[in-house]
Parts: structure tokens; C-alpha cells; sequence
């Protein structure tokens, strides 16, 4: 079986490619020229390397070449400009899909990351209720937006093909609320800002926050291509709930306890932080972490989401909940040097 990752270089695709590369695909990677392979060591990895930005390009790399299955992992969740996001993480795939389609590739599965992102500020009164698959998707960030035009446009094709009566794109959509793990960037930074003594949170209200660990991911998306139906969407978490402070005590437990300062913020100062931190990216032409999206992200309260159809439909069972995850990812980031 050959499968096609793209995004292979990145925090989730890498461990996608060690997965396929375990069951025994024939597996490729899909790298960009400035991609680092620190991940990406095996030998028996088939590096291509795909400009999502050109249809014309990208068909002739893929000229030739067949797969069974694709995963589709390619995207940012950080840029300068609102216009990036729709132009790499939308029309990226719409590009990827038009090249597969012109291509008649013979594709048994194609599995699109998206993000728990999609749905936005939604059953926000409390008691929080879980986010299900048939609510209105509002999303408040333009990362979120992006991922779901790219959705849409997934079941905007289907639907088109249906109506000529011809055979549909076998698109299934893994939506995971917030990834971590080994390699992962993002929460590392709150692991290094309490190892320096400080923890910040933001707003005073209660937050119900969810997470899922890489490897859980992984075991979604190998479920998705052997068991999805075309056109489901499933979200992804560990299964619990969390308050918005557990993870940070669980890094400074795993961190041997460090003296800190726990600095919790009004969502009003958050907003002129990030508001200044968009301002400044312009300025210097570098991505920055607080940016407006960051704002909507922190100033969200419920990041709830119904797992079951993914547990009744794939057999999706999580298995590393958030004290054991953070265990993990302490140790790997203390064992290669970056705690």
C-alpha cells in the first residue's frame, strides 16, 4: 500500500510518516525545499517535494505516481496576513484535490486535518455543553475560517459530482482540538515559561479546555483510512475535560516543582498584548505568537467536543490522557534539549 503525507516534516505529520512507516507502507513524504528532515530520518522515507501554491507544478510532480491513500497534514496556524491562511491551508487543498482528481489517482481514502478551530465561541453559557458535529460552525479565528472553507469546499465537491452522478472524492475530516506531545512547539513554550517562574493565563471566568495526544491523532487517522466514510467529520480529544491551570500544574510537576508566579490576566489586557504583538509582526515582517487569533483562542471558555461518532464509527479509543502525555513530552523535550 502506498500512502502520501504531506506535511510530513511537521509536529503531526512526523509521527503520521514513523506510524506508516511501522505498518509497512510504502511510505512519502511531502516536503517543502526549506523543510528540516530532523524527523525524518529513515531510509526508507520517499521524499517529494509539492508547491500546493501551483496546480500546474504540482501535477507534474505527481505525474506518474499512485497512491492508495492520502493524508493531508500541509498547513500553517500562525501568518502575518489573514490572506495567508486561506491561500495555503484553503486553496492548498483545493489545489492538492484538483491535481488527484485530474490525475484519476485511484485513491481509496483521503484524510484531511482540520481543526476542533472550525466551530468557534459556541455554547458558551454555562454549564458548557459538548460541542457536536451538527452545530453551526461560527469560527472566530482566521485560522478556524480557513480550515473550514476548505471543508466546505470538500462537500461542496462531493456534492457537485454527486449530481453528474459520478463517483465521489473519499474525503473523511479528523478535527482535533488542541495536539500536543514530543516535537510540539506551542505548549513547549508554557514548559519553558514556567521553568523560568512564570505561568500566565488569561480571564477569570471558568474554562473548559480538552486536549489529545499526537499518538492519538495518529491512531485517528489510520482508523479514518481503513474505516471512514466519505464525507464524515469526526473530532478528536483524550475523551475529559480540563480546567484551564491543569496542564500548567502538571509541567511543573513533571519539572520537579519550580518556584513560580501564576499570572492571571483580564481578557481586556490580553487584548491590547496581542493587538500590539499584530501591530509589531507587520512591522518587523515576523510571525509572532500573540496575535489576534492567540486572543480568540485564550478568550474562548469552552473547548468541549463530542468524540462518540469517532468512537461508535472508527473504534477510536484515546489512550494517553493528559497526566501521562505531559509525562511524555517532558521527558522528550528534557532527553533532547530543549527543557
Amino acid at each position: 500500500m502506498k500512502i502520501l503525507i504531506t506535511g510530513a516534516s511537521g509536529f503531526i505529520g512526523s509521527f503520521i510518516i514513523e506510524e506508516a512507516l511501522r505498518r509497512g507502507y510504502e511510505t512519502w513524504a511531502a516536503v517543502r525545499k526549506s523543510s528540516s528532515k530532523a524527523f525524518l530520518q529513515d531510509e526508507r522515507i520517499h521524499f517529494i517535494e509539492l508547491d500546493f501554491s501551483s496546480e500546474t507544478q504540482m501535477t507534474e510532480q505527481l505525474r506518474g505516481l499512485q497512491f492508495d491513500y492520502v493524508v493531508h497534514a500541509a498547513g500553517v496556524t500562525k501568518c502575518l496576513n489573514k490572506e495567508e491562511f486561506h491561500r495555503i491551508n484553503t486553496e492548498g487543498t483545493q489545489h492538492l484535490v484538483h491535481v488527484l482528481m485530474a490525475l484519476q489517482m485511484r485513491i481509496t481514502r483521503f484524510v484531511y486535518i482540520s481543526s476542533l478551530s472550525i466551530m468557534g465561541a459556541i455554547r458558551e453559557q454555562q454549564p458548557y455543553e459538548e460541542i457536536r458535529e451538527d452545530d453551526k460552525a461560527c469560527p472566530n479565528t482566521a485560522y478556524g475560517r480557513s480550515k473550514l472553507e476548505a471543508e466546505e469546499w470538500l462537500c461542496w465537491q462531493n456534492e457537485k459530482l454527486e449530481t453528474r452522478n459520478e463517483q465521489l472524492f473519499p474525503f473523511v475530516i479528523l478535527r482535533p482540538t488542541g495536539v500536543y506531545g514530543p516535537r510540539e512547539r506551542d505548549y513547549f513554550m508554557m514548559a519553558k515559561s514556567i521553568k523560568a517562574h512564570t505561568d500566565f493565563a488569561v480571564g477569570f471566568k471558568q474554562q473548559d479546555i480538552t486536549f489529545v495526544y499526537v499518538t492519538d491523532v495518529v491512531q485517528a487517522v489510520f482508523l479514518a483510512l481503513e474505516k471512514g466514510k466519505t464525507g464524515r467529520k469526526y473530532f478528536l480529544s483524550d475523551g475529559e475535560v480540563y480546567q484551564s491551570t491543569t496542564f500548567s500544574d502538571l509541567i511543573r510537576k513533571e519539572l520537579g516543582n519550580p518556584w513560580w508566579i501564576r499570572i492571571t490576566a483580564p481578557i481586556w489586557l490580553l487584548r491590547v498584548i496581542t493587538f500590539c504583538g499584530e501591530y509589531i509582526g507587520h512591522l518587523t515582517g515576523k510571525v509572532t505568537a500573540l496575535n489576534n487569533d492567540k486572543y480568540y483562542i485564550m478568550r474562548q471558555r469552552n473547548w468541549r467536543c463530542d468524540i462518540s461518532p469517532a468512537q461508535k464509527e472508527l473504534g477510536y479509543q484515546p489512550q494517553v490522557k493528559l497526566e501521562e502525555g505531559v509525562k511524555r513530552s517532558i521527558k522528550w523535550y528534557k532527553e533532547n534539549g530543549w527543557l
